[in-house]
């Protein structure tokens, strides 16, 4: 008997993911990670006049830290919301970016646009990473930078994800976005298409008063988990809750009775090779 899988409906994945990032305010945890979007720019050598791209933006941690530096910006997201969000930032702080919709896998730019295209853990959740690559290379000049911060699988973020995956599947046929935090994916993603490649590995620090503390913010207002839970029934909540206080509990390194945990994620920079 043969017996035939059909390929995942990405339209209603991506619909799906839109609407979960929807959910809560995710830029109540995303100003939290601003560190990561200015090291990322320094990594990636931003500088005056710079036209840079910053794809699946979030709240604008690293158009921000761009347009600091006096570069050129424009930050895409598939959510609205968190547009606003990042240029009502901008204009507090003073610093000209533009916003534009748009999916990462589906970039309204023409070839060879920009000296920099960055994203802090925002493209690395594309449900069809190749397609989502090949964009960003696409929009970056030869000799420009590809320039992401990824969470690894084995740091807390990627423990967490998986935790949350247990308790709520994950859609069928789509591969994990923590594959963008490892160095053999990222290697097969763009080192065939770049001149030079680092990647470095860093470690974000969540600090929050509690684990309970930790767990209230992110179930209120980060979108997968607030998802997560809606999902399921009330056992179901307690259930999930109990696992992830469990890990936040066993990743904490303060002594002083808060939380303190550090996140390992990596820094890709790769310089998009000559045509």
């Amino acid at each position: 008997m043969i017996t035939t899988t059909s390929a995942p409906d990405f339209g209603a994945i991506k619909t799906r993911q839109q609407a979960t990032w929807a959910a809560g305010d995710y830029a109540v945890i995303g100003t939290t990670l601003q560190l990561t979007g200015e090291l990322l720019c320094e990594a990636a050598d931003i500088g005056a006049g710079d036209r840079v791209l910053d794809v699946a933006a979030g709240n604008g941690n690293a158009a921000l830290a761009a347009a600091r530096r006096g570069a050129d910006v424009t930050a895409t997201d598939y959510v609205a919301a968190l547009l606003d969000r990042a240029a009502m930032r901008a204009a507090a702080d003073g610093v000209p970016i533009a916003v534009r919709e748009a999916d990462a896998e589906d970039l309204p730019f023409a070839t060879a646009s920009f000296d920099a295209v960055v994203s802090t853990f925002g493209v690395m959740f594309t449900p069809q990473p190749d397609g989502a690559a090949a964009e960003l290379l696409r929009v970056c000049r030869p000799g420009g930078r590809i320039a992401l911060a990824n969470w690894t699988p084995d740091g807390f973020v990627g423990q967490m994800f998986k935790i949350v995956g247990r308790h709520v599947s994950p859609p069928a046929g789509v591969a994990s976005p923590l594959a963008w935090g490892t160095e053999a994916r990222l290697g097969e993603l763009f080192g065939d298409a770049s001149s030079s490649l680092s990647i470095v590995h860093r470690a974000f620090v969540f600090r929050y008063r509690s684990a309970q503390d930790w767990l209230d913010a992110f179930r209120d207002y980060y979108g997968p988990m607030v998802k997560a839970f809606a999902a399921l029934d009330a056992g179901g909540r307690a259930a999930l809750a109990r696992d992830l206080l469990g890990l936040a509990e066993r990743c904490n390194t303060a002594s002083n009775g808060t939380l303190r945990i550090p996140s390992d994620y990596v820094e890709l920079v790769a310089v998009k090779a000559a045509a």
